[in-house]
């Protein structure tokens, strides 16, 4: 089966208000992937599934709305103007990512200066990091806002499947499914294993899991009426930033922190 990974998923057509041509330009918008400045029809084709005519249509009406631009002379696209307007919208709406940050920069500032700290929100089968505080070594984990991690191999992503609600959960599972039956199931294995992590320690952690070079411990943090929840991440360089440290130094820290930004959110 191919991998579409960026197609719409398929139980939202179902619903009568849905707009598939709407999504279908969306999914076309989400293609792009960190470091990548261009694609061709040929590329958006093979990553949402769709027809390469529908793709051309699809590519023409995005350029009319400034959202592509396109380069004659090699028939490739790069995100436009409206796209970063869009991106602004969102930025300046994370109120989070102002409210957590002193608690950030306390555990970004403790006795380990590899430790990087990050709060993310999930996105299909990923994790958005929406607010970072790096590293105050040269030597760090090139993550900023923007970044994407995966929602079942990371910590973070983990703590926030523990903290969504069933509806929420299942939708990703079934996200999962559409793409590999077996990363449906290998999500399930790590949610079962990230709930019995949580309650015996109060963390979720992902030692080598995502990266075998990082090392992190992370927990869920919600907003005020429970309808949104983020992960609270902090980790680093495996070589310096090692499990008995994170899970006797830094892990009540982390809980306090995700505590104190719950309650201010």
């Amino acid at each position: 089966m191919a991998n579409h990974e960026f197609a719409t998923d398929p139980s939202e057509a179902k619903d009568r208000n849905f707009v598939t041509a709407l999504a279908r330009g969306l999914d076309v918008l989400r293609c792009f992937r960190a470091n990548e400045s261009a694609l061709t029809n040929t590329d958006f084709s093979e990553r949402t599934g769709l027809p390469k005519a529908t793709v051309s249509r699809l590519t023409h009406t995005l350029c009319e709305l400034d959202y592509l631009v396109v380069d004659p002379r090699t028939g490739t696209y790069r995100l436009g103007a409206g796209v970063l307007q869009l991106g602004f919208g969102v930025l300046t709406s994370m109120e989070i990512g102002d409210r957590a940050g002193e608690e950030m920069k306390a555990l970004r500032d403790g006795p380990n200066s590899y430790i990087t700290v990050a709060i993310g929100e999930p996105y299909r089968l990923d994790v958005v990091y929406v607010c970072t505080k790096r590293s105050r070594e040269d030597v760090a984990l090139q993550m900023r806002v923007g970044s994407r991690l995966p929602l079942f191999d990371s910590a973070i992503g983990r703590a926030i499947m523990v903290g969504m609600d069933d509806v929420m959960r299942e939708r990703s599972f079934a996200i999962a499914a559409q793409t590999d039956p077996e990363l449906e199931a290998r999500g399930r294995a790590s949610y079962a294993a990230a709930v019995t992590e949580f309650a015996e320690k109060g963390f979720c952690s992902s030692y080598g899991d995502w990266r075998p070079d990082v090392n992190g411990i992370a927990v869920p943090v919600f907003s005020p009426n429970g309808s949104i929840v983020y992960g609270l991440n902090i980790g680093g360089p495996a070589f310096h930033v090692k499990k008995k440290q994170l899970e006797t130094v830094y892990a009540k820290r982390l809980i306090k922190a995700a505590e104190a930004i719950s309650i201010r959110y």
